[in-house]
């Protein structure tokens, strides 16, 4: 068969290239499209995660979709795959231009349904036809002679590209309607590539002599295949979550996990295996690495955490992947191999999107991938002196037992547990101890794994599981994982990762109702409800996005009616605990609270139904974009009367939010003025925070009753010159990141 094949390409010069720049540029489109269609869909759907999870679901069962129509194809000879797959692309770009149908989801409707149907409607046919792509070229190359396995690499670092290439490149630079027609245009390319590679194919299929014919691949080998493949794709959504919310909370750093992941790939299935070789060796040390980084509570540490945790899902994602390239079948099998991949990727991201907020309170699914990662990955121990003591079966299995009996009791050190006393020296020393036994295990896949374990249970895993054990201490839903916690100064706070929903001072009923972080009454958010009465009377009626824990609230007067715009059921039911926190029911009992997509939800209310709206929906550092177009604040000033008051809060830790504003002001024609505020050491003791609010009216003479009552502390709002307003069409946060 070589022989033959050889030849078919010795005689076809450019073979091979012409196969990677198809591989590639399919790829390319594959992960450019998934941010792309999101940014469309923002301002139609909202940005609930329910909404994204369920669209993800939608991309991985295409992807899995298009993995199995490959190898189905498998059993037609290579012309006639080439003949049927460029039709299907040709009958997929009828679609073309990109985009989605003009449908609006009905108030009733279910995220869960409506959304699918929507992305399967609008795109499901090019992301069907996109996906196969990898796959199907690889199998096509194989006829033709040579290892078709290590074209993988030019898939993801194709996908790579995809992915980098839209938030630094594409959404920064071009309006949708601009991606969208060099998107259409990247898939012409893509089947002028694909009919190329067509060119060099045998119009039958190579027959292989008895002698050199493999046997089918063993159901023990699928489903290996599968688990190779699933604990990274878990590992890469469970790092996610964890980085952006127990560690840095930066807008675009989702996409260095994906990216990473995807890198791995370029890695593993290289042709070239040393660096695979030696970046698996490290694995297990980045390993015990993340699972200190899992309960690092000290800010200043939080980035070097953060990149340790990235670094490490390379590593482990270069490992297992890894043991997948070393697995694989032989390439008549490759499409069946590539379709165990999709089923595992599959099976990973449904545990975390779905499965794990359902069944955990907290990110215990990435305690889990980590474990599981220790159990699975190459197990080569980067110092042979110890890699050496596990040589000798006999010694090796007594010296096994032991250990694992050891690392139980160190495991609880120093912990209320097991007899033992909560003592930090102890279990810092327990920490220490478990350490040097996982570094000699290394090469002991029982023993490491053990080790891992108790590694994450003495750093600080069971001590969240007595909180899991405490109701109301934990709460999670699919937007994240909410904890209480004591605050300084007497207090208690609400903690959404390493963001600050709200915080209440405690000790009588005074120290309850008062206005604490950002909501304090020197903040701009603070003078102008303190200006409300005399603003718009008695009678005024109050908006505001984002519930937190309520703070708010307290500004309330007798006869004011309030709206409050959440996103997540859960806060709802926090906010409204007196048991958790009181400034709901203690301040305004009968504030309605409509759960749902605030830019959803004021686009169906009639107008001039609010006089003062609050913008309270940035400070988690994640900003909603579609919150801040100008179609968002036109919407906003519709729902507002026509004196009405708009204040939007943009305090930010990573992102510089006043250019935004003040370019939709000026084109929407808006008054505005800002306040920046920084609390005395008076302030300070009763948890006031610093803040950095923005007042827009349709009115000018409202922002200068607002002035006159606090004359000195309000400044004219100053834009950035040339910067663009940010619009459903055009939006980019690039510019905007603090350095």
């Amino acid at each position: 068969m070589a022989t033959t094949a050889g030849n078919i390409e010795a005689r076809n010069p450019w073979s091979r290239q012409r196969f990677v720049a198809a591989i590639f540029v399919g790829s390319f489109l594959l992960f450019l499209v998934q941010p792309m269609v999101a940014r469309m869909a923002l301002p139609r759907l909202g940005g609930a995660p329910s909404v994204w999870n369920s669209a993800m679901l939608v991309y991985q069962a295409l992807l899995l979709g298009g993995y199995a129509y490959a190898h189905w194809t498998g059993r037609f000879a290579p012309r006639r795959q080439a003949v049927i797959h460029i039709a299907l692309l040709l009958a997929a770009g009828l679609m073309l231009p990109i985009g989605l149908i003009a449908a609006v989801p009905p108030p009733s409707a279910n995220p869960f349904l409506w959304v699918p149907w929507l992305l399967l409607v609008s795109i499901g046919p090019l992301f069907f036809a996109v996906s196969a792509q990898a796959p199907l070229l690889q199998r096509w190359y194989g006829e033709i002679g040579t290892d078709p396995y290590p074209l993988y690499a030019a898939s993801n670092l194709g996908s790579f590209g995809g992915l980098i290439a839209y938030p630094l490149l594409v959404e920064p630079l071009l309006p949708i309607g601009e991606q969208r027609l060099l998107w259409s245009l990247a898939y012409g390319l893509m089947i002028l590539l694909v009919g190329w590679c067509a060119m060099v194919l045998p119009r039958n299929a190579t027959q292989r002599p008895p002698e050199e014919a493999t046997p089918n691949p063993s159901r023990r080998e699928f489903g290996f295949w599968i688990l190779l493949a699933a604990v990274p794709s878990g590992l890469i959504l469970s790092t996610t979550l964890h980085i952006t919310t127990d560690l840095v909370a930066m807008p675009l750093l989702w996409v260095l996990p994906l990216g990473v992941y995807l890198l791995s790939f370029t890695f593993a299935f290289a042709t070239n295996r040393k660096p695979a070789e030696a970046i698996a060796r490290l694995a297990p040390l980045f390993l015990l690495l993340a699972c200190f980084a899992v309960f690092v509570d000290q800010n200043w540490l939080a980035l070097v955490f953060c990149v340790i945790s990235i670094v490490n899902l390379f590593t482990v994602s270069v490992s297992l992947h890894s043991r997948l390239f070393d697995s694989r079948p032989d390439a008549q099998h490759l499409t069946l191999f590539y379709l165990a991949m999709s089923i595992g990727g599959v099976i990973g991201g449904a545990f975390c999107a779905l499965l794990a907020p359902l069944i955990f309170d907290w990110t215990y699914e990435h305690l889990i991938l980590l474990a599981a990662a220790a159990a699975l990955m190459i197990n080569r121990n980067p110092f042979e002196p110890l890699g050496r003591l596990w040589n000798d079966r006999r010694r090796g299995s007594t010296l096994t037992m032991a250990a694992i009996v050891l690392l139980i009791l160190l495991a609880f050190l120093g912990k209320d547990v097991l007899g033992f006393q909560t003592s930090k020296p102890l279990n810092h020393m327990a920490m220490v101890s478990i350490l040097v036994i996982a570094i000699a295990a290394i090469g002991n896949r029982l023993l490491f794994t053990a080790a891992v374990c108790s590694l994450l249970i003495a750093a600080g895993g069971w001590e969240r599981l007595e909180l899991s054990a405490v109701p109301g201490k934990m709460t999670r839903s699919f937007f994240g994982i909410y904890s209480i916690r004591p605050a300084p100064n007497d207090a208690r706070m609400l903690v959404h990762g390493t963001t600050l929903h709200g915080v209440q001072n405690i000790g009588s009923s005074q120290r309850e109702r008062m206005e604490t972080t950002y909501y304090a009454h020197g903040s701009g958010v603070g003078l102008a409800m303190d200006a409300v009465p005399q603003l718009f009377g008695a009678s005024a009626r109050v908006g505001v996005v984002g519930l937190g824990a309520g703070t708010l609230a307290c500004y309330a007067q007798p006869g004011q009616r309030w709206t409050f715009f959440e996103i997540d059921p859960v806060v709802a039911t926090i906010a409204r605990d007196p048991q958790r926190f009181s400034f709901i029911s203690q301040c305004k009992p009968d504030a309605r609270i409509e759960i749902g997509d605030a830019r959803l939800l004021i686009e169906r209310k009639p107008p001039a139904v609010v006089d003062l709206l609050v913008i309270d929906a940035f400070s988690s550092d994640s900003v909603p974009m579609h919150l801040l177009t100008e179609e968002a604040f036109a919407d906003y000033r519709r729902m507002l009367s026509g004196r009405g008051l708009l204040m939007v809060h943009i305090s930010n830790r990573y992102l510089d939010l006043q250019p935004v504003v003040a370019a939709a002001a000026m084109r929407g024609g808006w008054h505005a003025i800002q306040r920046q505020y920084v609390p005395d050491s008076t302030g300070s003791l009763q948890n006031e925070s610093a803040s950095n609010w923005i007042a827009m009216s349709p009115s000018a003479d409202t922002l200068k009753q607002l002035i006159a009552r606090s004359p000195g502390k309000w400044t004219m709002l100053q834009g950035r010159k040339g910067f663009t307003p940010w619009t459903d069409d055009h939006a980019s946060v690039m510019p905007l990141i603090k350095l």
